[in-house]
């Protein structure tokens, strides 16, 4: 995983993720990449943007026009790297591979920011603000000026 974090506006653009899964055996090369990046891609929206906002019990953004989404040109590169362990009791040892590579995605975002500003996030989305909230709470308990340009 590589971001790239702009410590004044608490911005995060993800550069690069590799994200490697056991897929048992490859019945379609082709697809089993495609499962990979998709699922990398809704994790990304999941970690970065995505939120459902309520009033009075309503969702108040039903659609795509109001629901952030990642678009194409904020997809970084995906390296997809299948692991093939196949499974005995799997069709000709395969195993289902779609949800999976969701899952990873917010942890390791969540984790590069710590590894690049020593401050940890619990919350999802990691909007701008959080990041930002983050950064000067992290600031304020060390007594230090705050943090400058990007890493």
């Amino acid at each position: 995983m590589e971001v790239e974090i702009d410590e004044e506006t608490g911005m995060i653009k993800v550069k690069k993720i590799a994200s490697a899964h056991d897929v048992g055996r490859t019945l379609n090369p082709t697809m089993v990449k495609g499962q990979i990046v998709g699922g990398v891609v809704m994790g990304l929206g999941y970690a970065l943007h995505e939120r459902l906002q309520f009033e009075d019990g309503r969702v108040i953004n039903p659609s795509f026009m109001d629901y952030k989404l990642p678009s194409a040109q904020e997809v970084p590169e995906i390296v997809s790297i299948p692991v093939e362990c196949p499974l005995p009791e799997g069709p000709f040892g395969a195993k289902g591979i779609g949800e999976l590579a969701v899952v990873g995605v917010a942890p390791a975002i969540g984790n590069a920011i710590y590894d690049a500003l020593k401050v940890r996030i619990k919350d999802l989305p990691l909007f701008p603000e959080r990041v930002l909230s983050a950064i000067e709470s992290a600031d304020a308990k060390s007594g230090s000026a705050p943090a400058k340009g990007r890493r």
